[in-house]
């Protein structure tokens, strides 16, 4: 087969990891493949063996060229964007061009020419079109106001969005999940174990003040590898860094900066986890192939599949519950509101009635969880935690498993077993196979189409939604 990958750029990040790894299986595989991408790779070397091609058009709205990029010709944009990448692909197999175009998370506006010209290119190729993120998620800011391309074939990274796009409209036939390949970490071995190691970007929807306040009960610092690459994090990122400083809490900020990888992990007796949302969860899995535990807060939708999939994950807990008196429930209620509100008028929705009596139950308990309050109130808590021992005792006694993180023990047979049953499940050779019959698939015509309406309905559950979980809010001007 001769097949086209897409995305909008091939910087290093999840998305990027996913498409070198399908790229390289397919070839291995004795496939042809050709990706297309906004902008040339920045470590060309590691793409030297996979054929990539530049089309300026794909890339983000930001940084795509002006003559592309003009709203007054959009129309004529699209069909240039269309017709860029067609070129491109004639380039690469002249006369014969591609059997099938596999485009990576189109439905996220980052790119608002790309749906029209997928649209286009609908009549020519076959299309399946994988989404690791869904804007419908609580992502307003990059819906599309448009339908979605109908009768071509779909594909999701976790069981949950299978399910919600199966109720949207599309069929068994044109909707193939498609778990992604987890490869061997690679650990630079005698190490001394200095630190539990939280492997992420400082991004808001990591939850860093939980892993702040996860300090306050582990035997060993936390280190957290990276800082955001966006200003949009930094205001919050900055937050928690100067927090830690006055509480004088056991976090390494930036530990990933000056050292590989292989040594940070390496490093870590464990590695902990505070994300309140995930596309696929490489984090729950990734570890273990390094012989290293994962404790942390459980992301239901992508642990069950993690699960079905025979890993156990019983060292991870689904709240962190913290006494009403502490949580300022009014305040946080009136917060979380004023969110849903937000998020609803940004969709143009309205919010439904029945949304405020399902809120009043929920911060009526005697409890709230840590993972949905917004900075302001998880750094308060944080304060009074750190300064008051009764405070803290309490919230040990409602959270049992914050006892068992003072005194982890590692469970060397759980690695062991859960190390095989990763390498085993996504692997390349299985990876690899769902792939390709997704493939074969795609090639039979299916007519169906996403009902954005059911959509939204399905995403927008207000019993989902963490404060930490959506968009950072616009920073004060002159904030730095």
């Amino acid at each position: 087969m001769r097949i086209v990958l897409i995305h909008y750029h091939l910087r290093p990040g999840g998305v990027t990891q996913v498409l070198f790894h399908q790229a390289t299986a397919l070839r291995e595989a004795g496939e042809e493949v050709l990706i297309l991408s906004g902008e040339s790779p920045p470590l060309a070397e590691t793409w030297t063996r996979i054929p990539v091609a530049v089309v300026p058009g794909l890339q983000y709205d930001r940084y795509r060229p002006v003559e592309i990029a003009g709203p007054v010709h959009r129309h004529t944009s699209v069909e240039k964007l269309a017709r860029s990448i067609e070129n491109a692909i004639h380039s690469r197999w002249p006369g014969t061009g591609a059997d099938l175009v596999h485009v990576h998370n189109p439905l996220i506006r980052k790119n608002s020419l790309l749906i029209g010209a997928i649209k286009i290119l609908t009549e020519h190729y076959p299309l399946l079109l994988q989404n690791h993120d869904l804007a419908e998620d609580f992502r307003p800011d990059v819906y599309f106001d448009g339908e979605y391309p109908a009768n071509c074939h779909y594909g999701v990274i976790n069981s949950r969005d299978y399910r919600f796009l199966l109720e949207a409209g599309l069929k068994p036939e044109g909707l193939h999940l498609l778990p992604n390949e987890v490869q061997e970490l690679s650990v630079t071995p005698g190490l001394p174990k200095t630190w539990y190691l939280y492997p992420v970007r400082g991004i808001r929807r990591k939850n860093i003040g939980e892993a702040l306040f996860l300090s306050l009960f582990t035997k060993l610092p936390i280190a957290i590898t990276q800082p955001p690459t966006t200003e949009q994090d930094m205001p919050i990122y900055r937050r928690w860094k100067k927090t830690m400083e006055e509480l004088k809490l056991p976090i390494e900020f930036e530990a990933g900066l000056e050292s590989s990888f292989a040594d940070v992990i390496g490093s870590a007796e464990a590695v902990i986890t505070t994300s309140v949302k995930e596309g696929f969860g490489f984090s729950f899995l990734e570890p273990w192939t390094a012989g290293l535990a994962v404790t942390g807060r459980r992301i239901n939708y992508v642990c069950t599949d993690f699960e079905e999939a025979g890993i156990k994950l019983d060292d991870l807990y689904p709240v962190l519950s913290i006494p009403a008196e502490y949580a300022e429930p009014a305040k946080l209620r009136k917060k979380t509101a004023e969110a849903l509100i937000r998020v609803y008028t940004a969709f143009g929705l309205s919010l439904p009635p029945q949304i405020h009596g399902e809120l009043d139950q929920v911060f009526s308990q005697d409890f709230c969880d840590f993972g949905i309050m917004d900075e302001e109130i998880q750094e308060k808590t944080l304060r009074l935690a750190v300064q008051n021992k009764t405070v803290r005792e309490q919230i040990k006694k409602a959270n049992p498993f914050l006892e068992a993180l003072a005194e982890l023990k590692i469970d060397s047979s759980l690695v062991d077993a859960n190390r095989l049953a990763v390498l085993s499940a996504y692997s390349r050779k299985n990876i690899l196979s769902t792939i390709l019959e997704a493939y074969r698939k795609t090639f039979i015509p299916v007519t169906q189409y996403i009902s954005r309406s059911r959509l939204l309905e399905l995403y927008l559950d207000p019993a989902r939604l963490s404060l930490v979980g959506i968009s950072p809010p616009e920073p004060p001007k002159g904030a730095v």
